[in-house]
């Protein structure tokens, strides 16, 4: 017999195994946590946006009353995602060329030889130039730099 056993006959079960008794679903309205924030500014209490409400942002401030935001919407200028962007990759005391080398061919599936070149700049002038083109995926070629510990930044080419 388990130690769980011996504590909990079969008999006192919380969970009742005869009728009637029914399933039920706990439903509530969907609250992301990535959307939920304490404000520290005077006045302001917590904020959070549900899907129930298209994205209305519900504010409760310290005195217990709700009030609403419209949402407000970040917009790009089609100059600004069309203008070059230029992956820049800074030099770190961390990491071996060797790894720097790889992470390149990986990343932009460079040749050794090029991604070696570029490794040495980077050694040497404390920066490189990876890649330059359109917004979006020079902010992926970040992230995925970011995400083998490379220092890496985005700037628009001026």
């Amino acid at each position: 017999m388990t130690p769980a056993e011996q504590i909990i006959p079969e008999s006192a079960s919380p969970i009742p195994t005869t009728a009637p008794y029914s399933l039920f679903e706990l439903r509530a309205p969907y609250v992301s946590v990535y959307t939920m924030s304490r404000e520290r500014r005077r006045g302001v209490g917590c904020r959070a946006q549900s899907k129930d409400t298209e994205r209305t942002t519900h504010v409760l401030d310290e005195t217990g009353s709700v009030t609403t935001a419209e949402p407000t919407q970040e917009t790009r200028s089609e100059e600004d995602l069309d203008l070059p962007w230029q992956v820049v990759v800074h030099n770190d005391p961390v990491n071996l060329m060797s790894y720097v080398t790889m992470v390149f061919q990986r990343v932009f599936g460079y040749p050794r030889e090029k991604a070696e070149r570029h490794m040495l700049e980077v050694h040497h002038k404390g920066r490189s130039i990876l890649w330059a083109g359109m917004r979006e995926p020079a902010e992926l070629y970040v992230q995925q730099l970011h995400g083998y510990l490379l220092l890496a930044t985005l700037e628009k080419l001026s």
